[in-house]
C-alpha cells in the first residue's frame, strides 16, 4: 500500500511540474508577443539563423573565385550587391561570411558564459575566501576596457578567428560571473536549499540540480544581449586585421577591405556594415524583450 501511494504521489508531482512548466512557457510567449520590439528582434534573429544554415546554398557564386575582369562592378542583376576589388561577388561572400561572423559570436559567448557561470556559482555558493579571491580576479579583469583586453590577448596569441573567439569570450567572463554570483547568493538562502542539505545532498548536486535551474533566466538574458557585443567586437578586431585573414569572407574583414574604396565603390563597405548593424540591433531588441519577460521585477 505504501509503495502504491508513493508511486501515485510521484506521478502527481511530475504532472504538476509539467503543468507548471507549460504555464510558465505560455506566459513567457505571451509577454514576448506583447513586446513589439522583441518580436522584431526575434524575426531578425530567425532570418539570420536561416542565413547561417542555408546561406552557402543560396550563394550564386563561389565567394573565393577571383574575376579581375569583373572587379568593382556596381550592384546589378548579375551581382545584386556588386563585386569587390578582385571581382568576387559580394552577396556570395556575405552569405558565406554569416557562418564566420555569427559562429564567432556564439562561440565566444558560450566560452565566456560557461566559465563565468561556473566561477559565479562557486563564488556565490561558498562565499568566504573563495568568493574574495574570485571577486578580486573579476575586478582586475573589469578594470580593463573589454576591447583593449581583447586586443592585448589577440596580439599575444596572434591574428586568427580562433584567437578572436578566445579574446572576446575572455572579457565576457566577468559579466556572466557577477550576475550568476548575485543570483546564486539569493537562491542559496531559500528554505528548500536548507531542506535539501538536511536530506544529505552534496554541494555538486545542490549546485547543478537545485541552484542552476533557478538562475537560468538572468544567464539567458545576459547571453542574448552579450551576443550583440561579441559579434560587434569580433567584427571590430577583424576590421583591424587581427581576426579573419584574407581571403576569408568574414564581415569585419570585408568592411576593412571596403574602406579603401569608399569613394569609388562604397557598396563594398556598405553591405557588410548593414548586415552587422541589423544583426546587433536584432539581438539588442530581443534581449530587452527577454529581460522584460523573465525578470519578475518588470511586471506591470
Amino acid at each position: 500500500m505504501e509503495k502504491v501511494t508513493t508511486t501515485i504521489d510521484h506521478s502527481v508531482l511530475v504532472n504538476a511540474r509539467k503543468a507548471s512548466r507549460k504555464k510558465n512557457l505560455v506566459n513567457f510567449l505571451n509577454k514576448i508577443k506583447k513586446n513589439k520590439a522583441a518580436v522584431v528582434g526575434g524575426i531578425i534573429i530567425l532570418l539570420y539563423i536561416l542565413m547561417f544554415l542555408i546561406g552557402p546554398i543560396l550563394a550564386p557564386y563561389d565567394p573565393y573565385d577571383v574575376q579581375l575582369n569583373q572587379k568593382l562592378q556596381a550592384p546589378s542583376f548579375n551581382h545584386l550587391m556588386g563585386t569587390d576589388d578582385k571581382g568576387r561577388d559580394i552577396l556570395s561572400r556575405i552569405l558565406y561570411g554569416s557562418r564566420l561572423s555569427i559562429g564567432v559570436g556564439i562561440s565566444a559567448v558560450l566560452f565566456g558564459g560557461t566559465i563565468g557561470t561556473l566561477l559565479g556559482m562557486i563564488a556565490g555558493y561558498y562565499g568566504t575566501w573563495v568568493d574574495s579571491i574570485i571577486s578580486r580576479v573579476l575586478d582586475i579583469m573589469l578594470a580593463f576596457p573589454g576591447i583593449l583586453l581583447a586586443l592585448a590577448i589577440v596580439s599575444a596569441l596572434g591574428p586568427s578567428l580562433i584567437n578572436v573567439t578566445i579574446a572576446v569570450g575572455f572579457f565576457s567572463i566577468p559579466m556572466f560571473a557577477r550576475i550568476v554570483r548575485g543570483s546564486t547568493m539569493e537562491v542559496k538562502r531559500l528554505e528548500y536549499i536548507d531542506a535539501v542539505k538536511t536530506l544529505g545532498a552534496n554541494d555538486m548536486t545542490i549546485l547543478i540540480k537545485h541552484i542552476f535551474p533557478n538562475i537560468l533566466s538572468p544567464i539567458i538574458v545576459q547571453a542574448s544581449m552579450r551576443l550583440a557585443t561579441a559579434i560587434l567586437s569580433a567584427a571590430g578586431l577583424s576590421f583591424l586585421g587581427l581576426g579573419a585573414q584574407p581571403p576569408s569572407p568574414e564581415w569585419g574583414a570585408m568592411l576593412s577591405n571596403g574602406r579603401d574604396f569608399l569613394f569609388t565603390a562604397p557598396y563594398m563597405a556598405l553591405f557588410p556594415g548593414i548586415m552587422i548593424s541589423i544583426l546587433v540591433l536584432g539581438f539588442n531588441l530581443f534581449g530587452d524583450g527577454l529581460r522584460d519577460a523573465l525578470d519578475p521585477r518588470m511586471k506591470n
